[in-house]
């Protein structure tokens, strides 16, 4: 590894990290911090590399999480057969490209065969993946794609719109900018009128 070496520190600042940190993303902090001619030993940043590290592991706990596990505890009966929508589910991740947030909301469809979902498991979903490095293309899927393989329904459609600060703080800088995805599947994908109906009840003019 390249000895640490910091740049453009103040004249009597302390930018080297302190090496008995015991968190390894504590000391990646340390050394970010020094590497940009911080005084890591100052006010206002002694304990950022602690908060740093306690606050990555919060944003990142859905590696630890099962999504399938907490979908087998909230599964029922039903004989119900019509569209089931949770629409504008706060969405909150980390892009894995800049390690930047993005934001935003989802709507989730489906229409079940004989098993329906608790509603708050279906938020609890997003969150769990959303809690991961993500890209918004693969969150989309991977939410639909759960679902589907839980409780099998006739199809499931997943619409999510977000705003990104990779885009919005660096780079284009393009504040006014969104993203939608969608996955569909089933006769989400298969019969345009279905797909038709959740996109109109989920758009803005959709709502009551």
């Amino acid at each position: 590894m390249k000895p640490f070496e910091p740049h453009g520190a103040a004249e009597g600042s302390t930018s080297e990290p302190r090496s008995d940190s015991p968190d390894p993303i504590e000391a990646c902090a340390e050394h970010i911090l020094g590497s940009l001619g911080e005084d890591i030993d100052r006010d206002g940043l002694r304990e950022t590399p602690m908060r740093y590290a306690r606050v990555m592991r919060e944003l990142t706990q859905g590696y630890d999480q099962d999504p399938d596990a907490v979908l087998q505890s909230a599964m029922f009966d039903c004989s119900y057969d019509e569209m089931v929508i949770v629409k504008d589910i706060e969405v909150f991740s980390l892009c894995e490209h800049h390690m930047l947030p993005f934001f935003g909301r989802m709507h989730i469809a489906y229409i079940p065969q004989k098993k329906v979902i608790g509603l708050s498991k279906t938020a609890r979903i997003v969150d769990i993946f959303a809690r991961r490095l993500q890209i918004q293309e693969r969150l989309t899927q991977q939410v639909a794609e759960t679902i589907q393989g839980a409780i099998q329904p006739a199809g499931v459609g997943v619409v999510c719109e977000a705003q990104h600060l990779c885009m919005m703080m660096r780079g284009v800088e393009k504040q006014h900018s969104a993203t939608i995805t969608s996955a569909m599947l089933g006769v989400f994908r298969d019969n345009p009128k279905t797909r038709e109906e959740f996109l109109a009840l989920v758009s803005n003019g959709g709502r009551h």
